[in-house]
C-alpha cells in the first residue's frame, strides 16, 4: 500500500513563493531517490528537481536553478520543494516520484496543483 501524497499547492502572484510536501508510506523511505516533476496544460512532463536517499546531492532543471529547493527528511518520510520567485511559467500540476534505481521501481502521487497568475 504505497502511498505519496502531495500537499502545499495553491496561488501565487509573480515572485511569491510556496512550499510543497510529499509524504511517503509503505516504502522504506530512506532507500528511495526521491524528485518532483510538473506538468503544464498540454505539455508533457518535465523533471524539476531531485534529491539522493541521504539528501547528500541534488540536481535541478536549468529553468529554476536558483529559485527551487529540493530537500528531504527521512525522519518523516517526507520530501519538500520549496518555490521561491515564481514565475507564470512555474503554473503546473506538480508530482512527487519515488524511485529506487537499482530495481526500476517508481512511484507516483497524485500532483498538487501550483497555480502563478497576475
Amino acid at each position: 500500500q504505497v502511498r505519496l501524497v502531495e500537499s502545499g499547492g495553491g496561488s501565487v502572484q509573480p515572485g511569491g513563493s510556496l512550499r510543497l510536501s510529499c509524504a511517503a508510506s509503505g516504502i522504506s523511505f530512506s532507500i528511495y531517490h526521491m524528485s518532483w516533476y510538473r506538468q503544464a496544460p498540454g505539455k508533457e512532463r518535465e523533471s524539476v528537481a531531485s534529491i539522493s536517499t541521504s539528501g547528500g546531492s541534488t540536481n535541478y532543471a536549468d529553468s529554476v536553478k536558483g529559485r527551487f529547493t529540493i530537500s528531504r527528511d527521512n525522519a518523516k518520510n517526507t520530501v519538500y520543494l520549496q518555490m521561491n520567485s515564481l514565475k507564470l511559467e512555474d503554473t503546473a500540476v506538480y508530482y512527487c516520484k519515488a524511485a529506487r534505481i537499482s530495481v526500476t521501481q517508481i512511484y507516483w502521487g497524485q500532483g498538487t496543483q501550483v497555480t502563478v497568475s497576475s
